[in-house]
């Protein structure tokens, strides 16, 4: 419950003037919805159902007071002109609140998308990596909606509480001992159905829980299909599939049934109240025919609106998890959140790197318990406009050394600098600013080849895309695509081969016009033909830009100005190429024999 108070104030911090507003509509429908129950008075006298003379209710009295002198044609003329005057102005004041409500819930979802996403993005990578990419991601499709909803609730059970205060007071003013007699009865009933509530709760706990584990569950599996059909696992997954859904079956029925189970007990109390009711007002508290007309229709209206409490608690109570778990995000957002980083601009000074990279005996580890160090006492400097190349078997700490120089994490001792001053939050994001980026597992979008290397700079230029391409070498296959740059990828750029798809990922990196290229075993899954354009690539840029290449074909770093041996966190052999290649007890040529 505290959680959903927190969205609730935060939305009360969004709307501002225009929540109170809202509400003042409300209000204002409910005293409308009051006033035609009192035009209803003179109407039934009209009709001879009752004197309404002397009844005791001042705004009848006036009324029929100003149609004294009228027949009683003009009377009913004028008496349902004012009813459908009222109705009508009802009408559209509901129309206009609704609409204004809706506006503001809209708003306010897109306003927590919006905060949650930029959250992600500026969130520390070290956040990235103790956490399930499926878990943030069901929260942003899946219990974002159920907070949505929530806030409905929220706002519909407002709107349902100040139409009931409102013709609860008129019921008072009509006659107060009867009210309070059923307000009692309505309070117990409350009170014996509250246990409905906390199963709705429970369930929504669960509903969270089966929903978490199904985007995880879906997430993994999607990513796997190609090894899962290969390797025949079909019935297995299909069998953990129909046993989820089946629980997911399951905890909506039974949701359904708490809800029909409390809306019954709530029809079935209606009639008995009622019986009670007219009992009383007859027989005990001797109430007068069109005070007890005025009070059996209040109270028609009214008592459905005690059962929308009850079913809106109830879908309220289910859908609190969601908003606990919403919280739970934010919060840890807020907690790793990168200094310095808005998301939406880019660094004012970006940092170009004129002299060197260095590590001083920087230790890292992913875990602070962890006996020993994934990075352990790193020494190196990375000249400006040069080829490094980083090598090492599978584990010895490349992409997490890659990582630490481009402030990605940051070491548990000792500095990182560039041109010697040290590598600090602010000074990484100015840095990131002119990195070009090539992964292992090239990224392309279900878009077109222009605007997915558009992602990179926006406003480039036909003229710059053809020229980034050129250095990637990946001008030639391009040419022959059936629509050149407009052509659409697919999936994960399933229409290009392995070779291409790594080609435009370089040409995307390239767009940014990088002072520093970083491919990370971005030539490992290459055939011979693709690491030789790639390797060509490679050549052509040196000396442009620094370029750092983490590879496991040793084939391609032979240009390379400096070689990085890495094994067990540390560097165990560093120099140039030919250098590091002579040391025939050295690692770097043990993994050369392996290659050749």
């Amino acid at each position: 419950m505290a959680a959903m108070w927190v969205y609730v104030r935060k939305l009360y911090g969004y709307a501002g003037f225009r929540l109170p507003l809202h509400l003042i509509g409300m209000i204002a429908v409910s005293m409308l919805e009051g006033l035609n129950l009192f035009i209803l008075v003179p109407l039934l006298s009209l009709i001879g159902l009752f004197d309404s003379a002397g009844n005791g209710l001042p705004f009848v009295n006036l009324l029929s007071d100003a149609l004294q002198g009228l027949p009683a044609t003009g009377k009913l003329a004028v008496i349902l002109g004012l009813f459908v005057v009222i109705i009508t102005l009802q009408a559209v004041l509901q129309r206009a609140q609704s609409d204004w409500g809706e506006r503001i819930e809209q708003g306010y979802i897109r306003h927590l998308r919006t905060d949650i996403y930029t959250g992600l993005l500026q969130a520390r990578w070290t956040f990235f990596l103790s956490k399930k990419r499926s878990d943030y991601l069901h929260i942003l499709t899946a219990e974002l909606p159920r907070v949505s909803f929530g806030i409905y609730q929220v706002l519909n059970l407002a709107t349902v509480l100040l139409f009931t205060a409102v013709q609860v007071a008129l019921a008072v003013y009509l006659s107060w001992p009867l009210t309070l007699c059923i307000l009692a009865c309505g309070l117990m009933l409350a009170l014996l159905t509250r246990t409905y509530a906390r199963q709705a709760r429970v369930l929504g706990d669960e509903a969270t829980a089966l929903s978490e584990t199904y985007y995880g569950g879906i997430t993994e599996h999607l990513s796997g299909l190609k090894e899962i059909k290969s390797n025949r696992l079909e019935r297995h997954h299909l069998q953990w599939f129909r046993a989820l859904t089946s629980k997911m079956e399951k905890n909506v029925i039974g949701f359904n049934r708490v809800q029909s189970m409390s809306q019954f007990y709530y029809r079935l109390a209606s009639g008995l109240l009622l019986a009670l009711f007219l009992f009383l007002a007859v027989a005990v508290f001797r109430v007068p025919g069109e005070r007890l007309v005025m009070i059996v229709i209040i109270f028609s209206r009214l008592w459905p609106k005690f059962a929308s409490l009850q079913s809106g608690g109830e879908q309220l109570a289910q859908t609190l998890p969601a908003f606990a778990s919403l919280e739970r995000l934010e919060r840890d957002l807020a907690a790793v959140r990168e200094a310095g980083n808005d998301a939406t601009t880019d660094s004012e000074h970006p940092l170009v790197v004129t002299g060197h990279i260095e590590c001083r005996n920087v230790c890292y580890r992913y875990d602070t318990e962890a006996a020993g160090y994934t990075l352990d006492h790193i020494q190196l400097q990375i000249p400006a406009h040069s080829m490094t190349a980083i090598v090492g078997r599978s584990g010895a700490g490349k992409s997490t050394l890659i990582d630490l120089l481009i402030g990605l994490i940051e070491p548990e001792q000792g500095t990182v600098l560039v041109d010697g001053i040290p590598l600090d939050a602010k000074r990484a994001l100015a840095l990131r600013d002119r990195v070009g980026y090539v992964p292992q597992e090239p990224f392309l979008f279900h878009a077109t080849l222009r605007e997915n290397l558009r992602l990179a700079a926006p406003e480039a230029t036909e003229d710059r895309m053809w020229e980034a391409l050129r250095l990637s070498a990946s001008e030639p296959f391009v040419r022959q695509l059936p629509q050149g740059l407009d052509t659409l990828l697919g999936d994960r750029g399933i229409r290009l081969s392995g070779g291409e798809r790594q080609r435009i990922v370089l040409a995307r990196a390239l767009l940014r016009k990088p002072a520093i290229l970083i491919l990370d075993e971005a030539t490992s899954a290459l055939d011979s033909e693709s690491e030789v354009f790639i390797q060509e690539a490679l050549t052509r840029l040196q000396g442009s830009m620094t370029i750092i290449v983490i590879a496991h074909r040793l084939s391609t770093i032979r240009g390379a100005d400096q070689v990085l041996v890495m094994d067990n966190g540390a560097i165990i052999q560093q120099g140039a190429y030919h250098q590091v290649k002579s040391d025939t007890d050295g690692m770097f040529s043990r993994l050369l024999q392996l290659q050749a």
